[in-house]
């Protein structure tokens, strides 16, 4: 290597130096004018006072909230079956066949109603499809079984504008039923127009063989329509109508989980007027649901048009970034009640959560966002359009999410976010307009 290339290494190296040198400098000075520029801005709309009052246009009282909930009401039926047996017999396994709603969660909603019943409102108690009463401590010896009566009496005495029915539980294999009787002939002399049905149950348990494999509907094992028929024998005179089936939880291996449930909603619909019986008989069809969230998603869409419009409006500030907290308050907002709406009495901090659990892939592109305002000239107009059509998404995602949890189901992400995408795509043509 020669001399005078060992002499010119130097001033390379300083002038790659001071080409680094140079970088930094520039990056350091557009950082504080970024920064200085933020401030000004914040000084003119204060962040957190827009972020309070913004929250404040949209957020919907009490009183907001219980009206549009018995507008939607008033257009569904409500059925209430009171469900009376003894423990273990088979009530809770009847609320899972007829709502589709896991064990666990059915467990969870029974909530006191009286010092014997329990009461089980689906999907949700603002809104029923479906109230059921559970009778608590039913042959046990130390309970009085005239108490459970009137207890029971004053539950039908109340007005109600949707059908009732008394449901029968009792296992195949049980034949103390004296008490389960008492009750059943007491209510019906006094209610005769409320029908009653008896359900048989566990029918697994007198099965001649170990087989997890129910056989064709309806059994036709000797050992089952002997106790059916000496069990309907006992409940003629009280019972209109009367369905065996074998309701079990998954892991116990029998197929299917809910043996009988076409008959026991066959012979519902046979007992109940027809408005609540093609209720009770869709219930766990997919297309019940899906019009029982479209009339809350039309409720719901009232605000997140409003929260989209108020977010197009802040993201048209040419200024990067500086809009952001108060796009993620409001969206926030939104999120918070819209859950309101279904009933999940949330903190603003879950809602955040919530919002940044639905939300997924579209984080990067909310800086994407913020980017394109560099652009000048319409940059501003796009991010205004994109910020709107991301709150409408959200709000979408945050029903869907509501909705699973409101109708006991684990909300699927995988869904949620197909929901957003498609209301994205469609929310971008609707407000690419907005200036």
């Amino acid at each position: 290597m020669s001399d005078s290339h060992n002499q010119d290494l130097p001033e390379k190296k300083n002038s790659k130096s001071s080409k680094f040198a140079w970088a930094n400098q520039w990056q350091e000075r557009a950082t504080d004018i970024f920064n200085n520029t933020t401030k000004r801005f914040k000084r003119l709309i204060p962040v957190d006072q827009l972020t309070q009052t913004a929250t404040s246009w949209f957020n919907v009282s009490d009183e907001k909230v219980a009206e549009i909930l018995e507008t939607v009401r008033t257009k569904l039926p409500t059925t209430e079956a009171l469900l009376i047996g003894k423990p273990q017999a088979g009530k809770s396994s009847i609320v899972r066949g007829l709502t589709g709603v896991s064990a666990a969660i059915v467990g969870q909603g029974f909530r006191p109603h009286t010092q014997h019943t329990e009461r089980y409102a689906y999907p949700s108690e603002e809104l029923p499809l479906l109230i059921f009463t559970d009778t608590v401590g039913l042959g046990d010896i130390k309970q009085n079984t005239q108490t459970i009566i009137e207890e029971l009496d004053t539950e039908l005495e109340q007005k109600s504008h949707g059908a009732r029915i008394l449901i029968l539980t009792i296992k195949i294999d049980d034949f103390a039923t004296d008490t389960l009787r008492q009750i059943a002939v007491q209510l019906r002399e006094k209610y005769p127009h409320i029908p009653c049905l008896l359900v048989v149950t566990c029918l697994h348990e007198v099965y001649p063989t170990l087989d997890t494999e129910h056989p064709p509907y309806p059994p036709d094992f000797e050992e089952v329509q002997r106790a059916f028929a000496e069990i309907k024998t006992a409940f003629q005179d009280v019972c209109l109508r009367s369905v065996v089936i074998d309701f079990t939880l998954e892991e116990d291996g029998y197929e299917p989980v809910f043996y009988g449930l076409d008959a026991l909603r066959a012979t519902l619909a046979e007992l109940l007027p027809e408005a609540e019986s093609r209720t009770i008989y869709q219930l766990i069809d997919e297309g019940a649901s899906e019009e029982l969230g479209n009339l809350y998603r039309d409720a719901g869409r009232r605000y997140i048009m409003a929260f989209s419009t108020i977010a197009a409006t802040l993201a048209a500030v040419p200024l990067p970034f500086a809009t952001m907290p108060v796009l993620t308050a409001l969206q926030v907002s939104l999120v918070g009640l819209l859950g309101k709406l279904y009933g999940q009495n949330i903190t603003p901090s879950q809602a955040g959560g919530i919002a940044s659990a639905i939300a997924g892939g579209f984080v990067a592109q909310a800086v994407g966002r913020e980017l394109i305002k560099f652009i000048p000239g319409f940059g501003s107009v796009i991010a205004a359009s994109w910020a709107a059509a991301y709150t409408w998404a959200l709000g979408e995602g945050a029903c869907v999410y509501f909705g699973d949890l409101m109708g006991g189901k684990k909300p699927d992400p995988q869904r949620i976010q197909q929901v957003m995408q498609e209301a994205f795509t469609s929310a971008k043509e609707r407000f690419k307009q907005m200036k």
